[in-house]
C-alpha cells in the first residue's frame, strides 16, 4: 500500500480539473491493502477511480483511497460467450480495447467512456443502445465497515437507468474490487441502429462491420462531440436524459414538432437533455471560468481555474431554465460532493 501524503491536492484526480485538498491519500492496489486500510483509518473515507464522474465542491476532510486493483481474466467458457473478471482498478477503455483485440463482443458500443471499471456498474454505464447491465454477471465488493467480502449479482444491484443499489441505499458502504461481465465469442449482435453510428460507419466504407468497426465509429463519434479532459476539465455527460409520459411530449410538440426523442416501456419516452438544453441558450455560453460545451450542450465544462461551487451553480442555472421553459426539472448524472 502507497501512502501519496496528507493535505494533498486532488487537481490530477479528477477530470473537472477542480482544486480541491484531501486530509489524506492512500492508494491500494489489492484486497487485502484495501482492507488493511480499512482498518487503521478513520471516516470519513472516499473510494476515489478515475474520477471521472465527480464535482468537488469543497476539500474532503477525511481520506481519500485510490482504488488501484487491476488484472483481466477469462473465468468461464461456454459455447457462444465468456466470462471475464476485471479488476476495479483498470480504466475503461483499456478493458474495452482489450476486449476488441481479443474479439470479444458486448462492450464496444461502450468505447472512449472515461473512468475506471469499477465506476461502471455503480453508475449503470451506458452509450449508443447499450448498458453495462446488458452483460453484467457479478461484482465482488469489500463492506468499507466491516472489511468482508460481498457479490453482487445483477438483480441485487438493483440496475436503473446511470443508476444502481450503489447510489442509494448502498452508497458510500462499499468498494467495488471487481466486475465479471458476459462477453460473446462468436455470432455477435452489433448494435448500430442507435445515434450515428450507421451514418459513420457509411461514411468509413464499411458494409459488414465487426466489433473492431463498431469501436472505431463510436470513438470517432464521442471525439467530435465531447471535449479531452486533459485539455478542457468535465466530467463528459452532465445530466441523464429525461424520461417522461407522452403527454409531456405532446405539450413540447405544440411548439417544437421535431423534437428528438425514444420511446421506452409503459408509454414513456426518452427525451435528450442536451436539446433541451440547447433550446434554453445555454450551448457553447461560457459563465466565468466554467460553461457549456459549445459542441455538446450536455456537457459541463472547466475552462480552466473554476471551483465546483462556481460549475454547481451554472448546473443550478440550467436545470432551473429548463424547468421554466418545459416543465421537465433534468437531474445531474455526476456525483456532487
Amino acid at each position: 500500500m502507497t501512502t501519496s501524503g496528507e493535505n494533498t491536492t486532488l487537481l490530477p484526480f479528477n477530470t473537472f480539473g477542480i482544486d480541491v485538498k484531501a486530509a489524506r491519500i492512500r492508494e491500494v492496489r489489492t484486497v487485502q491493502e484495501l482492507q488493511q486500510a480499512l482498518k487503521s483509518i478513520r471516516p470519513p473515507v472516499l473510494i476515489l477511480g478515475g474520477g471521472s464522474n465527480i464535482l468537488f465542491t469543497h476539500d474532503w476532510p477525511g481520506t481519500v483511497i485510490l482504488n488501484r486493483i487491476r488484472g483481466i481474466e477469462q473465468v468461464r467458457r461456454f459455447k457462444n460467450r465468456v466470462w471475464v473478471r476485471i479488476g476495479a482498478g483498470e480504466v475503461w477503455h483499456q478493458f474495452v480495447e482489450w476486449a476488441v483485440r481479443h474479439q470479444l463482443g458486448g462492450v464496444e458500443n461502450l468505447s472512449l467512456i472515461p473512468g475506471l471499471v469499477g465506476a461502471a456498474p455503480v453508475q449503470n454505464i451506458g452509450a449508443y443502445g447499450v448498458e453495462l447491465k446488458d452483460i453484467f454477471i457479478r461484482l465482488e465488493a469489500i463492506e468499507m465497515a466491516t472489511g468482508k467480502r460481498r457479490v453482487f449479482n445483477r438483480k441485487q444491484c438493483r440496475f436503473g437507468y446511470r443508476e444502481s443499489i450503489f447510489k442509494h441505499t448502498a452508497k458510500g458502504k462499499y468498494c467495488i474490487t471487481t466486475v465479471t461481465l458476459s462477453l460473446s465469442t462468436d455470432q455477435h449482435q452489433l448494435r448500430t441502429e442507435y445515434g450515428a453510428i450507421q451514418q459513420t460507419l457509411d461514411e468509413m466504407g464499411i458494409g459488414n462491420p465487426g466489433i473492431a468497426d463498431i469501436s472505431r465509429a463510436v470513438m470517432q463519434i464521442r471525439s467530435s462531440k465531447l471535449p479531452d479532459p486533459a485539455r478542457i476539465g468535465n466530467c463528459g455527460s452532465f445530466f441523464k436524459n429525461p424520461e417522461v409520459g407522452i403527454e409531456v411530449l405532446e405539450r413540447i410538440r405544440e411548439h417544437h414538432p421535431a423534437v428528438p426523442h425514444y420511446p421506452l416501456p409503459d408509454q414513456r419516452v426518452k427525451i435528450p437533455a442536451g436539446w433541451l438544453i440547447e433550446q434554453c441558450g445555454w450551448k457553447g455560453k461560457r459563465v466565468g471560468n466554467t460553461g457549456c460545451y459549445d459542441k455538446q450542450a450536455l456537457v459541463l465544462v472547466n475552462y480552466g481555474g473554476a471551483t465546483g461551487s462556481e460549475v454547481r451553480q451554472l448546473a443550478h442555472d440550467i436545470i432551473d431554465s429548463v424547468a421554466e421553459r418545459f416543465g421537465i426539472r433534468l437531474e445531474p448524472e455526476v456525483n456532487i460532493l
